[in-house]
């Protein structure tokens, strides 16, 4: 089993950054794919960005491409997520989720959660 914690969510100006942080616990942290999720009031909980066991291979969603990066750091059992130039509509609860296999697009391959970081980006 794998828990998951983030952090470094907070409240930042349109054209801020912020970088969150996920930090897994156990030894088979190398054994899974990683996800970050977002989820705004009233929305879904869509995909926003993904990271292969090695790190070798990313994946974005358009609406984030250029903008954030993800990145793990495997002897630190951790993924990050640096956001920059972030706008309003970035604003969300953040969950990051380890996956075994399958789709790393879709929420439903996602084998373990955190319990989110809000994260606020004001106009």
């Amino acid at each position: 089993q794998v828990q998951l914690v983030e952090s470094g969510g907070g409240l930042v100006q349109a054209g801020g950054s912020l970088r969150l942080s996920c930090a897994a616990s156990g030894r088979t942290f190398s054994r899974y794919a990683m996800g970050w999720f977002r989820q705004a009031p009233g929305k879904e909980r869509e995909f926003v960005a993904a990271i292969t066991l090695s790190g070798r291979n990313t994946y974005y969603a358009d609406s984030v491409k250029g903008r954030f990066t993800i990145s793990r750091d495997n002897a630190k059992n951790t993924v990050y997520l640096q956001m920059n130039s972030l706008k309003p509509e970035d604003t969300a609860v953040y969950y990051c989720a380890a996956t075994r296999g399958g789709s790393i697009w879709s929420s439903e391959e996602y084998d373990y959660w955190g319990q989110g970081t809000q994260v606020t980006v004001s106009s």
